[in-house]
């Protein structure tokens, strides 16, 4: 049976927010997540990175590490917006992904949890959008800053200027 008032245009959690709505320390927490030892060699496959520090337990603990160690960009990807509500809050808002920067702090190792946040740190408005730089931080279980950098968003104005 047919619903007449059924829409996929309408379907949707509540309506976006647009540049506009944004203010400066508004923060997106994402969900965390344990760096298993199969995180670690889904990684390994699909990035092609084959350095020994990444799947040799022997060749970590030769180099003084007390585990595998974590690709960069592994850790990287735990802050990618889509694993939290920031693209479902702006919704059709979001015109695009501009940029991300990283800085990774201090050693990730299997069996670390990851702690995901993005922070608006800044507000570039243009004539019908807007730029939203979020700085980026993730923390370990131990409340140690492992991670931080920036991205960048492109979103639409509600009133165009």
């Amino acid at each position: 049976m047919t619903d007449p008032h059924f829409s996929p245009e309408k379907h949707g959690a509540h309506a976006p927010l647009y540049f506009e709505d944004m203010a400066i320390g508004r923060r997106f927490e994402i969900p965390s997540r344990t760096m298993t030892e199969g995180l670690f060699a889904a990684f390994q496959a699909a990035s092609g990175d084959n350095h020994p520090s990444h799947y040799d337990i022997e060749y970590c603990r030769r180099h003084g590490h007390p585990n595998l160690l974590a690709h960069g960009y592994q850790i990287a990807i735990q802050a990618a917006p889509g694993a939290g509500d920031f693209p479902f809050i702006v919704g059709e808002a979001m015109m695009g992904f501009l940029e991300q920067s990283s800085r990774f702090l201090k050693p990730v190792f299997a069996g670390d949890t990851l702690y995901p946040t993005l922070i608006v740190s800044a507000l570039t408005a243009q004539n019908t959008t807007g730029v939203v730089t979020m700085a980026v931080t993730i923390h370990n279980q131990n409340g140690v800053l492992v991670m931080d950098g920036s991205q960048n968003f492109l979103l639409r104005k509600r009133a165009p200027d």
